[in-house]
């Protein structure tokens, strides 16, 4: 776990003097198009190189996935309330100092925290940042997921688990998102296939290059079938179908997301990706997201990433010593047969 501990004024420094300021007349309701300029070196057999670490960490400042209503159709917060969002995010980087001083250990020394930055949301479309109106199916479809955090759900067996709650798998487009911990991403390139390592559930993406043909519908995977191409001197674009459904297209673990991972996946969905190396340690990421069975609309996101070869991954072992299926399932029993013996009281 790394900690990004800056006092306020100079969280607030460093990024106005990134551009962080608002200027005079600048629009809060678009971001900045992805710069063509920057030409990546090419790898020995001609590729663009994005290999390296690229964790995404530094996007943990409390950007939330949707937008507050307040913010309207603003994809950037106003001077006074990123100076706001950093003092919160100070105080919540404060944490881990106090839990040292006093001895303890808690949520300080478990979550991560990165400074604050100027986006109003992780979604740019639709334009008010929020997720789409489900179908009718849609909503169908979630109120019948089963995950730990649905709130006053019983468990009686292994399905009435989410395949994060399983160890098996954080699903797209939720695993591109950043997490309280365990934030470590990683592209590997080889002639024609490209590999994405995520730290979280020890995930490792494969995206073949060389234009080899789709699979099969029938052929189904949690993090679905990806293809790449090389759209430009700069700009991977990435298309992902064949997804299995079960895991939740948002994850509670990022900030602003719907808190019982019930946001489903159908067989219709897709994944349109795009890279952007807008510089030698930075990279544009955009992705749509489009689900018909799910969704009423596509919805789209962006985020920045940050080169870091000093960022190390560590194994996830999620199910080393893991009993939490089983005393779900013990300690649900028990509540209803007490519950079943007061006479529901």
């Amino acid at each position: 776990m790394r900690h990004f501990a800056l006092p306020v004024l100079a969280i607030a420094s460093a990024t106005l003097a990134a551009g962080g300021a608002v200027a005079q007349g600048e629009d809060l309701t678009v971001l900045p198009v992805p710069s063509d300029q920057y030409q990546p070196d090419l790898t020995a057999w001609g590729e663009p190189d994005f290999r390296g670490g690229w964790p995404i960490d530094h996007l943990n400042g409390r950007t939330p996935l949707q937008r507050a209503a307040e913010h309207g159709n603003r994809q950037l917060l106003t001077q006074e309330e990123y100076a706001a969002r950093a003092e919160m995010v100070e105080a919540l980087e404060q944490r881990y100092q106090n839990e040292d001083s006093s001895g303890t250990m808690g949520i300080g020394h478990w979550a991560e925290v990165a400074a604050a930055n100027r986006r109003t949301s992780w979604i740019t479309s639709p334009a008010d940042g929020q997720l789409p109106a489900f179908t009718d199916e849609g909503q169908r479809l979630s109120d019948a997921m089963r995950s730990t955090w649905v709130q006053g759900q019983p468990f009686d067996t292994w399905m009435d688990f989410d395949s994060w709650d399983r160890c098996i798998s954080r699903g797209l487009p939720a695993s591109m998102f950043p997490f309280m911990y365990n934030n470590g991403m990683r592209i590997f390139q080889a002639p024609g296939i490209l590999a994405i390592q995520m730290e979280m559930v020890h995930e490792t993406r494969i995206i073949p290059t060389d234009g080899r043909a789709a699979i099969p519908a029938q052929i189904q995977h949690w993090l679905g079938e990806s293809r790449g191409s090389w759209e430009d001197h700069n700009t991977l674009k990435v298309v992902t179908t064949n997804f299995k459904p079960g895991p939740s297209a948002t994850n509670i673990g990022t900030t602003g997301s719907p808190r019982e991972n019930d946001t489903p996946v159908s067989e219709q969905a897709e994944m349109i990706e795009r890279f952007h190396m807008v510089g030698p340690d930075e990279i544009i990421y955009e992705f749509t997201w489009t689900d018909p069975v799910v969704f009423t609309q596509p919805w789209s996101a962006r985020l920045e990433w940050q080169r870091d070869e000093e960022f190390e991954i560590y194994e996830y072992a999620c199910h080393e010593g893991n009993v939490q299926v089983r005393n779900f399932i013990t300690a649900s029993r028990a509540e209803r047969t007490a519950a079943a013996g007061s006479g529901g009281e």
